[in-house]
């Protein structure tokens, strides 16, 4: 069976681009299988659709938990003009500057108390909705949406997708009592969270549509032989582009595919279940984790799968052992306790900019139409604070990364001293097209993004 839906022109033949290739697996579990943004999907000029529509723009939330060094992460010079620190340095070096615009000095408006207001006020523009106390906290949730929410919830309004966002998370939550704020990412408002799915094998089943099952064989029932027929059927009819970006394209998912079994034969053969992201020293795979999760994340905006996503690289708070740095604690903890100048905490910084690096630099290198898919994207990075040992609020941490579909300039260190944060939100919001007034309420309200960063 076939789903593809084919044109006819006078000079060339054309892909609608919700282009889905349908099989069965062995089991009867019906598959759907996208495919890239083709040639034969573009008009004459590779600037849209062949029906006329605009090519997709995409949002992107990718979150780091415990804030930064400021001294290693504000760059000198502003404008297009500007040197890293050492914690931005890996952005640098990968090549992505020209696609990763840089704002400093801002800060939260809206409260001051310890994580759960920069949490709430950078990614809602709201003050925390404060649900009790605990010990000597408080227990928290978001007043309001989150920015990636506002951004699927307009992007499904327009253009629907198969799933309207992804939820996926990097290294886990390590427990506190003070309410969702700390455990979650997207919410849809007070104590409604999108839980983020930290397991590559269960997202890549999702976007594929397989049958959860606990002997579950890749190798053996493979997405890609399951609508293998419509794939041979289809290279012939198109360009010799097209041919090479469909064969990259599945190799991609056959790489995954292959390395997920891998994976899900180690972690069936112990006595008793382990967590397939620990190493035989009970380590996080961080690295591994973030490379699945981050190929995952391109192959559904690559296939249209969806067009809004969010990234929980590590938790608010984050208790997570950055042990490739040779931390031995919590970086939480280290935060408090390891003391001027933090050596560890700095290192962690660069480290977890790597990954973010490696992140953009998958989106980069994805071909999507003329260009990729990160010239395609609006992705808001930030934090819950401005560094850990303080618990600060000012110069907060932010990056918008991406193109926007040239919305944005990319390139550019925007000081922006006692500026609302929210700035940056509703700057992220417009970069990839989404029309919004406002973002946040009360004194995080902004109408007015910054437009030093705009085209």
């Amino acid at each position: 069976m076939t789903e593809m839906r084919m044109k006819k022109s006078a000079s060339r033949f054309a892909l609608d681009r919700r282009t889905f290739l349908r099989g069965a697996l062995a089991t009867g579990a019906s598959v759907a299988l996208g495919t890239p943004l083709l040639d034969a999907m573009l008009d004459g000029n590779g600037v849209a659709h062949a029906g006329g529509e605009p090519l997709a723009s995409r949002f992107g939330l990718w979150f780091f938990g415990n804030g930064v060094r400021p001294e290693h992460w504000i760059p000198t010079g502003t404008g297009t003009d500007w040197t890293p620190g050492a914690e931005l340095r890996p952005i640098v070096d990968a090549g992505l500057k020209p696609y990763v615009s840089v704002v400093t000095g801002a800060e939260i408006k809206t409260a001051t108390h310890p994580h759960h207001s920069g949490m709430t006020g950078m990614l809602t523009g709201m003050r925390y909705y404060q649900n009790g106390t605990t010990r000597d906290t408080i227990v928290s949730t978001f007043a309001g949406p989150s920015v990636d929410v506002i951004a699927s919830r307009w992007i499904a309004e327009r253009t629907p997708t198969p799933f309207r966002s992804l939820e996926l998370g990097v290294t886990r939550f390590r427990g506190t009592d003070e309410g969702t704020t700390f455990q979650h990412l997207s919410h849809n408002g007070p104590n409604d969270p999108n839980p983020s799915e930290y397991s590559p094998l269960a997202v890549y089943r999702r976007l594929f549509a397989m049958a959860p099952d606990a002997t579950f064989d890749l190798a053996r029932r493979s997405v890609l032989d399951a609508v293998g027929d419509q794939i041979r059927g289809l290279q012939p009819r198109v360009s010799m582009a097209d041919r090479a970006r469909l064969e990259r394209h599945y190799e991609s998912v056959r790489a995954i595919e292959l390395r997920l079994a891998a994976s899900h034969a180690a972690c069936a053969v112990p006595a008793e279940p382990v967590d397939p992201g620990d190493d035989p020293m009970g380590r996080e795979r961080i690295a591994d984790q973030n490379e699945l999760m981050s190929q995952l994340c391109a192959i559904a905006l690559g296939c249209d799968l969806t067009r809004s996503f969010s990234m929980f690289f590590s938790t608010a708070g984050s208790g997570v052992i950055m042990w490739p740095v040779g931390a031995a604690n919590g970086l939480h903890q280290i935060n408090h306790d390891e003391g001027p100048p933090f050596p560890t905490v700095h290192a962690a910084v660069v480290f977890t900019m790597q990954q973010l690096s490696r992140f953009l630099g998958i989106l980069r290198d994805t071909p999507d139409g003329t260009g990729n898919l990160l010239d395609t994207c609006s992705i808001l990075v930030t934090s819950e604070l401005t560094e850990g040992w303080r618990h600060t609020n000012t110069d907060f941490p932010c990056l918008i990364a991406g193109k926007g579909n040239g919305r944005l300039r990319g390139g550019i260190h925007h000081r922006a001293v006692g500026a609302n944060t929210s700035h940056c939100g509703l700057t992220a919001l417009r970069g990839a097209g989404i029309d919004v007034g406002s973002f946040g309420s009360a004194e995080g309200e902004v109408t007015t993004p910054f437009a030093e960063l705009l085209t």
